[in-house]
């Protein structure tokens, strides 16, 4: 197992860099990861693709699940850690970041549209899955008071986050995009994520067999610990203060 300085070093050497975050990114901005207890998984049954599809319900459902949490979601900020993998960019390092996190914080920490891959979708937009007109959130949760119905589009179609639902299809570009960045790392660095759901998890196993250099950096030890290059357990934002200032000068 590589040290810290030697991963910094080789982070220095490094224009190869992809970068793949989890809930445990976010949680240091406040928002709880669904799956911890009291996350909203534990309060609300999972409304599958299918279901929202089929069922005025169900979709009412999903959206009090929305209602939920966004204040958390709307009001949260980057971190240092999202920071951090900002500051990759900047030097020329980051071929781009892939993160699980439907948050939209890596693009408000200022990290371009065009180097992020977000392969469960975002909570930023609303589409039209009839007519996939976008709609900001926040016009459409404004209008979901009382005993309500779910929301339409003007044309008439279903309104739906723009996450990705359980049954319901990962996006290929993304997927296709993702896999590429990761073909092409020379580092591969796992931040947040506990690494159990699939088949995003995958990337970090196909990174080390193309011969990238593997860190995780996690609050808990996860199922990859043992053909990583380099670990560290504890929490992100204070490790990424603590390593931006030893790359600093890459």
């Amino acid at each position: 197992m590589m040290t810290v300085n030697e991963l910094a070093a080789n982070i220095r050497a490094s224009n190869e860099i992809v970068v793949f975050t989890g809930a445990g990114i976010s949680t240091e901005s406040g928002i709880p990861d669904f799956r911890s207890p009291g996350g909203i998984w534990t309060r609300y049954r999972p409304v599958t693709f299918q279901e929202y599809m089929s069922s005025e319900a169900a979709r009412v459902e999903a959206w009090k699940r929305r209602l939920d949490g966004w204040e958390q979601y709307k009001n949260a900020k980057p971190n240092v850690g999202h920071y951090f993998v900002h500051s990759l960019d900047a030097k020329g390092k980051l071929v781009g970041l892939i993160t699980q996190n439907v948050d939209g914080l890596h693009g408000e920490a200022g990290l371009p549209n065009e180097k992020i891959v977000e392969l469960h979708g975002s909570n930023r937009k609303v589409i039209c899955l009839n007519c996939n007109q976008e709609f900001n959130p926040d016009e459409i949760i404004k209008r979901l008071v009382g005993d309500f119905e779910s929301p339409k589009c003007g044309c008439g179609g279903i309104l739906k986050s723009a996450t990705v639902s359980f049954g319901q299809a990962m996006p290929e570009e993304a997927m296709r995009r993702a896999q590429e960045w990761t073909e092409e790392a020379k580092v591969f660095i796992v931040m947040g994520s506990s690494l159990q759901v699939q088949p995003a998890a995958s990337f970090p196993v196909v990174a080390k067999r193309n011969g990238a250099l593997l860190a995780i950096i996690n609050r808990e030890p996860g199922p990859l610990d043992e053909i990583a290059d380099f670990v560290h357990h504890g929490a992100i934002g204070e490790f990424c203060g603590q390593f931006g200032e030893m790359i600093a000068d890459g």
